[in-house]
């Protein structure tokens, strides 16, 4: 990596340059939660909240299409509960933690976007080139993850945890902090896994995976995907399969990417 074209960074160059780089990101994401911590009510009451109750966007489509097909198991989050906060400061902690959390979801193409100026000076022309626009795919993978889990894992998360019994003599009282790891828990996991094909196409360029590994294993791999599917939704049928989809297609995207980058591969050693 060089500081310019004349001059050669040392190791101590290297980690003031990264230094600043992460006080940047912080920066970024300090003022993002500083935003998001006024904008308590916003933050709160439109968002974190809404997935319990019945007039979310996605209860309502589910809703709908369980009058349609007459399955009324489809009306989730009909019944609303209320939630505590057991502890004398829980009620701010939740307000610090989902701040934070917001400038983090929030603030994440920048945080990449420093993070790729950091990587990108050690990179060859042609591998500048072959990643190009890596700040938006990936920043985009992340929003699609985020807003699937939120819109699609964390109702039906909902629902099933906070309408499960194991007897009518047992009340549910739900306390905020778990409510809000529940949610924030699901989407951000979601956001993360929406990466796999920005994953794969790192590790195809340096040889790691390759398209016949990806296709060898691909019942391997939908077995994964459906025991990840079990662990970050709610242990019934329809949740798992819905969720299975999108990583499974995300999965065979990311088999067409490896063979993209194969097939430059071969043209460079044979050109």
């Amino acid at each position: 990596m060089n500081k310019n074209s004349n001059t050669e960074m040392s190791f101590l160059d290297h980690l003031e340059e990264l230094r600043w780089h992460i006080i940047r990101s912080l920066i970024a994401i300090f003022i993002i939660a500083i935003v998001a911590f006024l904008a308590k009510h916003i933050v709160f009451d439109n968002i974190i909240l809404a997935p319990k109750t019945p007039e979310f966007w996605t209860n309502r489509i589910l809703c709908r299409l369980g009058q349609a097909v007459n399955i009324q198991k489809l009306c989730i989050n009909s019944n609303t509960f209320d939630l505590k906060s057991i502890y004398m400061a829980g009620q701010f902690m939740a307000h610090i933690k989902i701040s934070i959390l917001a400038g983090l979801i929030l603030g994440f193409p920048y945080v990449f976007y420093e993070f790729w100026r950091f990587i990108i000076p050690a990179l060859y022309q042609n591998e500048k080139q072959h990643a190009h626009g890596a700040i938006f795919y990936i920043s985009f993978l992340f929003a699609c993850g985020v807003l699937f889990g939120y819109y699609i894992i964390s109702p039906m998360s909902v629902h099933f945890l906070g309408s499960y019994s194991v007897s009518e003599l047992v009340d549910n009282e739900i306390n905020l902090m778990s409510y809000i790891s529940t949610v924030t828990s699901v989407t951000l996991a979601s956001g993360i896994v929406f990466e796999l094909p920005a994953i794969v196409f790192f590790l195809s360029k340096v040889g790691l995976v390759t398209p016949e590994f990806l296709r060898k294993y691909r019942r391997h791999a939908l077995i994964l995907i459906l025991l990840l599917s079990a662990i970050i939704t709610p242990p019934d049928i329809f949740s798992q399969v819905l969720v299975s989809f999108p990583l499974i297609f995300l999965y065979e995207i990311s088999i067409s990417i490896s063979r993209r980058i194969q097939r430059q591969m071969e043209e460079k050693l044979a050109g």
